[in-house]
């Protein structure tokens, strides 16, 4: 049987590449994953005849493209575009890119997202003034998680 956690990665590439259908085989499993819509579907298959559950359907995550509306404080969210670990400054030492109060602007850095030891630049892609930093420095953040509120100009 295939791990969730192995077909969640292959939904997450179907998507980013904008597939509708995967099929792929080893030795001991095969799996064939049809998209219609937001709806993924998947077939595993064993090379040993076994009786198999109906397939497992797995919602599709859609990508975080830019930040978004924030119902609660009436600004904008930056959401996080990956799994990682989140950092507010370029190392220890250095001061956060930014903070509470500042202005920031479409192609402005906010944060690093380490994902598998790559180091990621994470842009505001909007304009405003931060209001709240919603992550800790050095914690783990998920895909389209919020990162900070900025109040839009």
């Amino acid at each position: 049987m295939i791990d969730i956690r192995k077909l969640k990665e292959l939904v997450k590439l179907m998507v980013a590449n904008d597939l509708s259908e995967m099929d792929l085989r080893d030795t001991d499993e095969q799996v064939t994953i049809r998209r219609q819509g937001d709806t993924v579907v998947a077939v595993p298959q064993v090379s040993a005849p076994v009786a198999l559950a109906a397939p497992a359907v797995v919602p599709v995550a859609e990508e975080p493209a830019a930040p978004t509306d924030s119902v609660a404080d009436g600004g904008i969210e930056i959401v996080s575009p990956m799994v990682g670990t989140f950092y507010i400054s370029q190392d220890p030492d250095s001061p956060p890119f930014v903070s509470v109060g500042d202005s920031v602007s479409n192609d402005t850095t906010v944060c690093i997202i380490e994902a598998m030891k790559i180091f990621n630049e994470i842009k505001a892609q909007c304009k405003g003034t931060v209001t709240k930093v919603l992550v800790a420095n050095g914690e783990p953040v998920e895909f389209g998680q919020a990162l900070f509120l900025v109040k839009p100009q």
